[in-house]
């Protein structure tokens, strides 16, 4: 539906009184678009609630990239429409990821769903609502069910050609942090991989719209930015004609207010000299790098059409590992690819081992008919797949409880990211090796309320002992510094 003077009023139309809950699932990419879109909503003049219980309408950003992912996302719809049709909700829209995927066929897995809005459809994210309420308004006055045609329930827009901006957002992230997407969609098209499906070829946003946007979250309370992409070494190829990540990090180290920066979703390739030269000169960028390789045995690779090699990857880290005193690597690795032998998978494990890969996710394959990997030969059965993950989870984590004891005795820097709700009396802090909800933590002996400790402060701590995958620490007096 084409955006004309009637679907604009809808945006503003009946949100006086309009209660309205978000909920957004998957990726820190989808947390983004999520923030944007209710930044979208609140100054429409709709009234952000934090429970669906409280709501009139709820939006979910749904993720639609693997299967148990879908079906997350469509087992908060169907509770959704549960509660609507219990008469506990006025209406339920889905938007993102699955909404992109699956379009129309969302209103036959989900009776009862008032609206579908795409992923490159969010910034009507207010006409979607305005619509559903405009439905529910409809049917009151006329004592009836009032159907819109379909090209009113689904707002869908082609790829753009270029980044939308992601700027006036209403975030879900404690103050002290936030997402900063410097580019959306991809082109490496891997064999598992559904995302340009759905997100559609990289397009980086220009450098002055990243610092307008990075000044602004600084401006709002933000410390620490987590730099995000589908594809992070491919910045500025297709505005730029080279990569141009590095000439990025080097005007972000300069934004006031940004102590830390994280990279995240670096791919094996454009790891330019240049970038590794920024990398290690530290200060604010962290020595911390999110690289996912997926595997590494190469007949593997080759399937995946990820278009590297174990030998180019393992000259990659080496390059990092020199170059970067005390780098932290976290790195996915897929296994039960379709085809891949127990030989290639003890490869892996052999691999994950000797090259020390100190933060890890392990996912199954997941079978995708839309994706190419889904006609090649040789898939596996499910057990298979899970006690393949279950064991190189095993052996990274020996990896991760020797990097953590060798932590202990070591003062560090920490972010403090507030009170431990599960322990009183602790602080939960993060060191410049942890992500925040993928990665281990740093728990902090010390009174909720002291001064040195608050969140969204850094502070320095001492390692008194390490458990398992997380720290234990407790402040270093001052007289002690």
């Amino acid at each position: 539906m084409p955006v004309d003077e009637t679907t604009q009023s809808l945006e503003t139309q009946g949100t006086e009184g309009a209660r309205l809950a978000f909920i957004s699932l998957g990726c820190p990419k989808n947390t983004v678009d999520s923030e944007r879109m209710l930044g979208k909503l609140a100054m429409a003049g709709h009234h952000i609630v934090g429970d669906a219980a409280d709501a009139d309408v709820v939006v979910v950003n749904t993720c639609g990239f693997i299967e148990p992912a879908r079906l997350e996302s469509l087992g908060v719809l169907r509770e959704l429409v549960r509660l609507k049709s219990e008469g506990r909700l006025k209406a339920v829209v889905a938007a993102g990821c699955l909404a992109e995927r699956d379009k129309e066929k969302l209103f036959e897995q989900v009776p009862g769903l008032d609206q579908v809005i795409g992923v490159h459809g969010r910034e009507e994210i207010g006409a979607a609502v305005g619509l559903s309420l405009e439905r529910v308004r409809a049917a009151g006055r006329k004592r009836k069910r009032v159907e819109l045609v379909d090209e009113q329930r689904m707002l869908f827009r082609p790829a753009p050609v270029k980044a939308q901006e992601d700027t006036a957002r209403l975030r879900a992230t404690p103050r002290h942090y936030a997402y900063l997407k410097i580019s959306e969609g991809c082109d490496r098209l891997c064999t598992f991989c559904a995302i340009p499906q759905m997100r559609g070829k990289h397009v980086s946003k220009p450098i002055e719209e990243v610092l307008r946007e990075a000044r602004e979250l600084a401006a709002d309370g933000v410390r620490e930015l987590l730099v995000v992409a589908q594809d992070t070494t491919w910045y500025g190829l297709d505005l730029y004609g080279k990569p141009r990540l590095a000439d990025l990090l080097r005007e972000l180290r300069g934004v006031e207010g940004i102590e830390w920066i994280r990279l995240h979703y670096l791919y094996p390739a454009h790891v330019t000299d240049e970038l590794v030269g920024v990398l290690a000169e530290g200060g604010k960028i962290l020595p911390y790098l999110d690289m996912p390789l997926q595997h590494i045995n190469d007949r593997v690779l080759k399937r995946m059409n990820r278009k590297t090699t174990r030998a180019a990857t393992e000259e990659i880290l080496g390059r990092l590992r020199d170059a970067i005193p005390g780098l932290v690597f976290r790195s996915t690795f897929l296994v039960g690819f379709p085809g891949e032998t127990e030989a290639e998978f003890n490869e892996l494990c052999e691999w994950v081992a000797a090259a020390r890969i100190e933060r890890l996710g392990v996912f199954p394959y997941s079978f995708e008919e839309t994706t190419p990997s889904s006609r090649l030969d040789g898939h596996l059965d499910e057990p298979t797949k899970l006690a393949r993950r279950d064991r190189l989870m095993e052996v990274q984590q020996g990896v991760a409880f020797a990097h953590a004891l060798g932590q202990v005795g070591q003062r560090i820097p920490v972010i403090v990211d507030g009170p431990d709700a599960e322990m009183p009396g602790w602080i939960l802090a993060r060191s410049v090796a942890d992500a925040p909800e993928i990665d281990p933590v740093v728990r902090v002996k010390a009174r909720v309320n002291s001064k040195a400790l608050q969140t969204g402060t850094f502070a320095e701590v001492e390692v008194t002992a390490a458990d398992g995958y997380d720290l234990v620490a407790r402040p270093i007096p001052a007289g002690r510094k």
